[in-house]
């Protein structure tokens, strides 16, 4: 049986030797071999392309939401906490673009540096991912949290990656120029720390495969989103689905707080399992505002055509 380390070394080969014309990148077919429960659209390179409306729509999902569902789906390994963000108050939400650096070793780095030349990319390996950023990316890079030295961007690789993606950056790795990318309306970066240092002594080995951010396993494709509390990372074929429950979750909270202020219902009946007659209420409810809530209405329709109430 494989280890983890062996199949981690395999996953390096194949990006490095059965991908021409592909420097560091997985092949589609590879793509699609590591991505099998996604059905949905994807990018000519076979990374998943969840929809733009999901996306939108995960911006007002909380992270507890999101990891209630992946726990109860099996997935426990995909939050990661334990950032410093360049704003506290500016969500991140897009599709994963990952990106793996390592430790430098000359003759892989010299190697990888000429594979690269040969395939037509310009300019250091750390702006390689960069341009092949498309809107609605978000740059997920693991360069095994170095801080000093480690600075993946600064200022002018920030603008260029907004202009690119309209989207921010998530790095187990340092950033540089915090004021200069402070300045950058709606960029965000969740980063493990701040240094002044340039980025020196670090390798890349991969754009578009598996990584790991801390605690997380990252897929290319995954749903990103970044709050205060942290960062999760949805497997695409379960970015729906968190949405549509965050939605009903949401919906259901402010039926139930609308009640209580109207004394119509009594704590107890709100905070245990619903009667048959509090859900034709809801569904009433959700009828008759259906303007007015914080779901599209859409999704209302969508939820109220599923009831039996």
């Amino acid at each position: 049986m494989c280890t983890m380390k062996n199949l981690m070394i395999a996953i390096i080969l194949m990006v490095i030797f059965i991908a021409p014309g592909q420097s560091q990148t997985l092949s589609k077919e590879q793509m699609i071999f590591l991505t099998p429960l996604w059905e949905g659209a994807r990018f000519d390179d076979g990374r998943p392309l969840v929809a733009d409306d999901v996306l939108e729509r995960m911006e007002s999902v909380t992270i507890e939401e999101a990891w209630g569902v992946l726990r109860n789906e099996g997935y426990h390994n995909q939050f990661e906490g334990e950032w410093q963000p360049l704003h506290d108050d500016i969500t991140v939400v897009g599709r994963a673009l990952t990106v793996q650096y390592m430790p430098n070793r000359p003759d892989v780095s010299d190697a990888i540096k000429e594979k690269g030349s040969s395939d037509g990319r310009i300019g250091n390996t750390n702006s390689w991912p960069i341009d092949m950023l498309q809107y609605g990316d978000v740059y997920v890079a693991d360069a095994f949290g170095k801080i000093e030295d480690g600075t993946l961007i600064g200022d002018n690789l920030g603008n260029s990656i907004y202009a690119k993606s309209q989207r921010g950056v998530v790095f187990n790795a340092s950033s540089r120029d915090m004021e200069g990318l402070s300045e950058i309306e709606g960029f965000n970066a969740f980063v493990k720390g701040w240094h002044p240092t340039f980025l020196t002594e670090v390798m890349l080995t991969g754009i578009n495969v598996p990584i790991r951010m801390g605690e997380a396993t990252v897929m290319p494709g995954d749903v990103v989103l970044a709050k205060r509390e942290g960062v999760i990372f949805i497997p695409a074929h379960l970015a729906e689905q968190v949405v549509t429950t965050s939605e009903v979750v949401r919906l259901r909270d402010l039926f139930g707080i609308t009640r209580l202020k109207e004394g119509v219902y009594t704590p107890g009946q709100i905070d245990s399992r619903w009667t048959d007659a509090i859900e034709r209420d809801f569904s009433k409810w959700l009828n008759d505002h259906m303007d007015e809530l914080p779901v599209p209405k859409e999704q209302i329709k969508a939820l109220l055509a599923k009831r039996t109430w």
